[in-house]
């Protein structure tokens, strides 16, 4: 399985999308859990990096420094 490279502030699409019904998340914090915000309702999420990238399907916008 290849590694998936993301960073601060990158828009990701998950698997399953929010109950808003928005498939865009905002990555606001990295660490050994991954916090995400959803782009639709701003709701934001904690969840571990290991089921992050599990439940990621890809970077829709990579963020330029």
């Amino acid at each position: 399985m290849e590694q998936k490279e993301f960073g601060l502030n990158d828009i990701v699409e998950m698997k399953k999308q929010h109950p808003c019904g928005t498939n865009r998340w905002k990555v606001i914090r990295m660490g050994m859990d991954i916090r995400i915000k959803c782009e639709g309702c701003g709701h934001s999420v904690m969840i571990p990096r290991k089921e992050f990238t599990r439940k990621m399907k890809k970077i829709l916008v990579k963020h330029e420094e």
